[in-house]
């Protein structure tokens, strides 16, 4: 039996040692723009990097700032995109500053506010590269962990999902975020853990198999959903998520709410009882 267990042991051991190494570094904290994890190759893939961004002038520009240096870390041929949603906030000029001094720094501007699902189809329709990564500008996630998702990006993968860790949020957002991500993955039959998760890295073949119409932010059940439909084969990873320092979350006000779940039946009677 000893034997056994040795032999056992020494296999995952093996497999451990052939799997895509990745080494840890210093600095976790959002305020810093340091990866928390390192992959330690280059990449032959392009990478978009797009940010929804609405009256979050206060975090947008370290956001990009962190973009930049990362994926530089990975690939010369990368763009970074930031779709603004009709905020009323200094956001714009503050990102006309930045793209003066970024070359690569792309910007969309609403002049009304889409939604968060018209930020997204903003985002993905001008995003150009192999692989398009995005999460909000609202700086609740650290960027640098977008290397964890690129080393989690094998050949055999095409959608990469966070997970949050723990929520730093209020506790009854942190209820109904809860509450909101175990009702959809079981309505829509999800392949996802945390469909809440914006921190997300998919390949652009997939994308361009999927038609998104959803304005509210019900397009993350909707991305996701039509993804697998689309063949995705999903990889899922812990991320961390902070407490939101800057402006309100706008998810969370009850007209969004009502308007997100209106949506979310509309889209469950299409994809799940018609299966449009």
């Amino acid at each position: 039996m000893e034997f056994v267990k040795i032999g056992l042991v020494g296999l995952i051991a093996q497999l451990v040692e052939r799997s895509v190494h990745i080494r840890k570094v210093s600095g976790s904290s959002p305020d810093e723009p340091t990866n928390n994890y390192m992959l330690q190759t280059r990449l032959p893939l392009s990478i978009s990097v797009f940010f929804p961004c609405y009256n979050d002038s206060e975090s947008i520009k370290k956001m990009v700032a962190d973009a930049l240096l990362v994926v530089r870390k990975f690939t010369n041929d990368y763009e970074v995109i930031v779709v603004d949603d009709g905020s009323k906030d200094n956001s714009r000029k503050i990102l006309l500053e930045l793209a003066k001094k970024h070359r690569k720094l792309k910007l969309i501007f609403h002049e009304k506010n889409k939604g968060y699902g018209g930020a997204l189809r903003s985002g993905f329709k001008t995003a150009t590269k192999d692989l398009v990564f995005y999460t909000d500008g609202d700086g609740q996630y650290d960027v640098g962990e977008l290397s964890v998702l690129l080393g989690l990006m094998t050949d055999d993968v095409d959608f990469v999902n966070g997970i949050k860790m723990s929520r730093h949020d209020p506790t009854y957002r942190i209820f109904i975020g809860n509450l909101y991500s175990f009702i959809n993955r079981w309505l829509f039959w999800l392949p996802i853990y945390d469909v809440d998760c914006d921190f997300r890295l998919i390949r652009q073949k997939i994308l361009k198999k999927i038609d998104l119409k959803v304005n509210s932010g019900a397009v993350c059940v909707e991305l996701v959903k039509k993804a697998q439909r689309a063949g995705a084969h999903f990889r899922q990873v812990s991320v961390h998520h902070y407490e939101r320092r800057y402006g309100k979350s706008q998810f969370f006000r009850l007209d969004n709410l009502f308007y997100t779940f209106n949506e979310l039946l509309v889209l469950w009677i299409k994809l799940v009882v018609f299966r449009f």
